[in-house]
């Protein structure tokens, strides 16, 4: 059996953090372990309150889960402060986690913060030096790397910068791209073009866009989904376009809950599974 850990914060509403984690973990066939860093109180509309978990238990949870389990790969979500950044970024070290992927969680889709200043910066200088993996999408990209990005060269540009920061791959999903790069731009694409670079090479994965607003938690599934075929033994490369499909499945079966940003369906390949069957 395959392990994959999550060190993330608690959702509530069960469409993001550690339980979009755990269900994307079970979906892909993988036995998930985590640690949780913060509780949220918070349902589709947005955060109605926070408290992060104090960065000793956080290293404890991570410490008991792969002595005792074992990690095969490991993700990153929210992570609220410096103080459990750091800690996240010594127990990778020090239990030599491998496969990293870290999720750069930083402002919620509502606008709430969920990394403060002194995380952010913590998370350049120790984390992602640690990660094998980085996978911000356009406006986390923006902040790890300090430039705006309005052209597709901007984001190649901000790609390089993210990368030298000390991961080895940079990965920046294209949820939030528009139709034509610049101001002008006329609403989202309707095709999603992820980003992967190696320091060597850029590489495009692309694939349309399904329409609707049942998204909550689309990165921290495609993250974890990553960390999931990592887990298995494949590639990030191969990995990529795996995520893809699934988180753009989870969204087009999305079991429409929710006033707001409705969460996915994370199991939607059982269902279909089980509709061959009948």
């Amino acid at each position: 059996m395959r392990i994959a850990l999550t060190i993330a914060g608690s959702d509530s509403s069960a469409g993001a953090g550690i339980q979009a984690d755990l269900k994307t973990f079970a979906a892909h066939g993988v036995f998930g372990v985590s640690a949780i860093t913060a509780i949220t109180a918070q349902n589709t509309l947005g955060i109605v309150a926070s408290a992060p978990i104090a960065a000793d238990l956080v290293t404890a949870q991570i410490e008991a889960a792969a002595s005792d389990i074992g990690v095969h790969a490991a993700k990153t979500g929210m992570l609220a402060n410096a103080a459990i950044v750091e800690a996240v970024a010594a127990a990778a070290d020090d239990l030599e986690i491998p496969f990293l992927v870290v999720d750069p969680v930083i402002v919620a889709s509502s606008g709430d913060p969920l990394l403060d200043d002194e995380g952010l910066l913590a998370m350049k200088n120790e984390l992602l030096s640690r990660a094998h993996a980085v996978t911000p999408n356009i406006p986390e990209a923006e902040m790890l790397s300090g430039m705006a990005i309005r052209t597709e060269e901007d984001r190649r540009e901000a790609a390089r910068r993210i990368f030298a920061l000390g991961p080895v791959y940079v990965v920046i999903t294209g949820g939030h791209a528009p139709t034509r790069w610049g101001p002008a731009s006329a609403g989202p694409s309707d095709r999603i073009i992820d980003l992967v670079y190696d320091g060597d090479v850029f590489t495009d994965y692309a694939l349309e866009r399904v329409a609707g607003r049942h998204t909550h938690g689309t990165g921290c599934a495609f993250s974890a989904a990553l960390a999931s075929h990592l887990a298995m033994g494949r590639s990030l490369h191969e990995a990529v376009p795996l995520a893809q499909e699934y988180v753009a499945g989870a969204v087009r079966h999305a079991p429409g809950l929710g006033r707001g940003a409705g969460p996915m369906h994370h199991f939607w390949r059982l269902d279909i599974d089980k509709a061959g069957r009948l």
